[in-house]
């Protein structure tokens, strides 16, 4: 792997106080956790104007982020890095941590995706849950979880980042089982709140090592001082920011929970899928930059997560009939490329954030296209019940598949710019790094255009199969195009998914340069070796040959409606996650249930036997004792007497020994 040298303190560590408009960034957590506390405790009188609140609060955080970021725009490079320190939050000791927020481009562009895919989505949501009574609830967790992610990115030190950061799970685990009364909800929520724990261990030990050798958590000190810590510190706390990072992004070996999210409503699979949640782990990894910097092998292991991942995701989306489960190992693998992009250091942090941006544009349209498609099929989800789609919904048909063709690399448009971006840079690593990342990520590319050319034509192309079945309540199906709160902001995503790209692509690493560093040019590598100038055209020989594959297996055959009894053993086990739900089983949930049960033995035999066996002791003894005072005076005269004879007896026996 390349090897780079710590960033100079001039690189955004530095940080001058916010004035103007920046003066009111804290309006841009204050709004949309005030409309969710408004709803919280609004009870049943908000249920007619709830959602109007929701979406409002969180456009006006949109409004405030613009202006911010105009303002920004207009400064010198060296001074877009603004803090705005609102209050000391805690204080103890040498500790002291500011509920702060730091101000600078890469803080800024996750504000405005954050605020605004999610007025999109929060607009999207007031026609889908239209018919569901706990709409205001809805919308009162949506301005929940938008607000903790916006401190997970705006605060200026760690604590606070933990803080947002522990908001995003809260929130989502309470999106993903909005649906109380279905088990698989609850089930999926909880399943994503454990397992998002460990990853949060990981972090909160990073967290402690940083004020173990720093007395100081704020990004500025942090980042500036980072080179007095050893170098074997240093990779400790990559890697335990890394699993961090794999916990909210769902990569390997943490990735299980994030398909099984999809048990909650389709807005929120698209919000945790496109702008909040899952990009926490990139926004880490990116903000920690200078440390990561320091770390050769901190940066390869975050690179071999990055790939893996990516080609697990790949290769189970190309066996599941569940659309929403298709788009969500989607995610799984493009995370997987973003991390893989911070993984390669300068030459890939821009890369990353940049195919982090494009993603939530046409990964936000997709979920919502998939959506749309719900709502017009019953809710159901199986592509096999789909087919001739587009007739019946050309606005969803169209906006869907400018998604589809910005996510598979369709020549200029978004994920063109930003994916074929990321596997340049990663064949231009030297020695075998350079074959392998980018090997692996020009074949996830191939299996990506497969997986969804498949539920293309399954959902939109061939012979009406909804027509010959029910769907699972009973109900006939009656597809028909969605209202124009959910279509309207299918359009404007899909202008995204078009126009993203060759707008970002040309700025935005200078943009981000205070920030991340400048960007270190793609070179050497696999690319010295005669792939220069080749790379782009590759990656798009390959996903045409994933296109003419999905055609040749599922275009030219009729789709069987339900699913065949009999398959082959790899599609068995890309359906069923390549067994990591029966890895983590295997290797840390039963061993973790027979620890917990000899440690719940040991307690209750151990400690506690020890403490009541104790208690039981000194209760009988002093039980017994109590029935030698019998209030009768002879009994007691007795008692001195049969002791005066022994008395008498033991000195005899020792006189005459």
């Amino acid at each position: 792997m390349n090897t780079v040298t710590q960033l100079p303190l001039t690189l955004a560590q530095a940080a001058e106080p916010a004035t103007g408009t920046a003066s009111l960034a804290w309006l841009l957590i204050a709004l949309p956790a005030a409309g969710a506390l408004v709803l919280f405790l609004s009870g049943r009188r908000a249920d007619a104007w709830g959602h109007w609140l929701g979406v409002a609060t969180i456009t006006g955080a949109f409004a405030v982020g613009l202006a911010i970021f105009v303002e920004t725009l207009g400064l010198d490079p060296a001074a877009r890095t603004r803090e705005l320190s609102l209050y000391e939050w805690m204080s103890s000791g040498p500790l002291s941590v500011d509920f702060g927020l730091r101000l600078d481009p890469l803080s800024l562009t996750f504000v405005l995706l954050i605020t605004g895919v999610g007025t999109l989505i929060h607009l999207y949501s007031v026609g889908y849950m239209s018919h569901d009574p706990n709409r205001r609830r809805f919308f009162a967790q949506l301005n929940l979880f938008v607000a903790a992610m916006l401190v997970l990115v705006l605060g200026n030190n760690f604590v606070l980042l933990y803080l947002g950061w522990e908001g995003v799970g809260l929130a989502s685990y309470l999106l993903i089982g909005f649906y109380q009364d279905r088990p698989a909800a609850a089930t999926a929520a909880k399943k994503a709140f454990l397992m998002n724990r460990v990853g949060d261990v990981g972090l909160a030990i990073a967290i402690f090592l940083l004020w173990l050798e720093l007395g100081t958590l704020q990004y500025t000190e942090v980042f500036a001082r980072i080179g007095e810590v050893p170098g074997g510190t240093v990779l400790a706390i990559t890697l335990l920011l890394l699993l961090g990072a794999c916990g909210k992004s769902g990569q390997f070996p943490l990735q299980a929970w994030l398909p099984d999210a999809m048990e909650g409503p389709t807005p929120v699979s698209a919000l945790i899928h496109a702008a909040t949640m899952v990009t926490a782990g990139v926004y880490l990894i990116a903000r920690a930059s200078p440390i990561y910097n320091l770390s050769e092998t901190g940066r390869l292991v975050v690179c071999l997560i990055g790939v893996v991942t990516l080609l697990i995701g790949a290769i189970i989306g190309c066996a599941y009939d569940d659309i929403k489960k298709v788009l969500a190992y989607s995610t799984v693998s493009q995370i997987g490329y973003m991390i893989l992009a911070v993984g390669l250091g300068p030459a890939g942090y821009a890369l990353g954030i940049l195919h982090l941006l494009t993603h939530g544009f046409f990964k936000a349209g997709l979920f919502l296209g998939a959506g749309s498609v719900m709502h017009a099929m019953n809710d159901d989800v199986d592509m096999r019940r789909f087919g001739g789609l587009w007739r019946a919904m050309p606005v969803t048909f169209v906006t869907f598949g400018l998604g589809y063709l910005a996510l598979i690399g369709f020549p200029f448009l978004a994920g063109y710019y930003s994916k074929d971006a990321i596997i340049e840079a990663a064949f231009a690593q030297e020695g075998w790094q350079g074959w392998v990342f980018g090997g692996i990520a020009t074949l996830a590319a191939g299996l990506t255009a497969f997986y969804m050319t498949r539920l293309m034509i399954m959902t939109f192309f061939g012979a009406r199969r909804w027509e010959s079945v029910k769907s699972t309540d009973g109900r006939d199906y009656h597809p028909h195009e969605s209202p124009a709160t959910m279509t309207t902001p299918m359009i404007v995503l899909a202008f995204g998914s078009v126009f993203a790209g060759m707008l970002l692509y040309p700025i935005l690493p200078g943009w981000l340069a205070p920030s991340v560093g400048e960007r270190a040019p793609a070179e050497g590598g696999a690319l010295a070796a005669g792939l220069e100038g080749l790379v782009p055209f590759l990656v798009v020989g390959v996903s045409l040959l994933g296109v003419l594959l999905a055609y040749l297996f599922v275009g030219r055959s009729p789709v069987p409606v339900e699913r065949p009894e009999r398959v082959s053993a790899v599609v068995t086990a890309a359906r069923r996650d390549l067994y990591a739900n029966a890895i983590n089983e295997a290797v840390i949930e039963r061993p973790g249930i027979w620890l917990t049960r000899v440690l719940v033995f040991f307690d209750n035999r151990g400690i506690d036997g020890l403490v009541t066996g104790t208690a039981a002791a000194f209760g009988g003894g002093s039980g017994r004792l109590r029935r030698l005072q019998t209030g009768f005076v002879r009994s007691y005269a007795l008692s001195m007497l049969g002791g005066g004879v022994l008395i008498v007896a033991a000195m005899l026996a020792v006189r005459f020994a």
